[in-house]
């Protein structure tokens, strides 16, 4: 059954640090596109970063302005897997994390559109207390 499984989260003060990570059994090959989305209560998904894996080599990242210099997405492309350190967090990063994956390409518009994706795990709640 394809599934993405999240883990990480929790709760931490502002200026802490926490760590998602999310593995993935569907795209168990190159091409696949990585997301890392967040959702607050009556607002819309907003995309935080994209990872893309294509060739042994090649992997290109995307981040969301609000995140740039304090979030690093990456992947273990042995496990399958794809992380968010996100570090120097602030009170506005609270919320619920969602992996998402697609087959295919990233580009920096996926942020955007998180309708793309295909497949979208459970999320996990990253709480920031001021």
């Amino acid at each position: 059954q394809a599934q993405l499984v999240e883990s990480g989260g929790g709760s931490v003060q502002a200026g802490g640090s926490l760590s998602l990570s999310c593995a993935q059994s569907i795209y168990t090959y190159f091409d696949v596109c990585m997301g890392w989305f967040r959702q607050d209560p009556g607002k819309e998904r907003e995309g935080i970063a994209a990872i893309y894996r294509g060739d042994s080599s090649g992997s290109g990242t995307y981040y969301a302005d609000s995140v740039k210099g304090r979030f690093t997405i990456s992947q273990d492309r042995s496990k399958n897997t794809v992380y968010l350190q996100m570090n120097s967090l602030t009170p506005e990063d609270t919320g619920v994390y969602f992996c998402a994956a697609r087959g295919g390409v990233c580009y920096p518009s996926v942020l955007f559109n998180p309708q793309i994706f295909s497949y979208w795990g459970q999320g996990t709640q990253v709480i920031v207390s001021s």
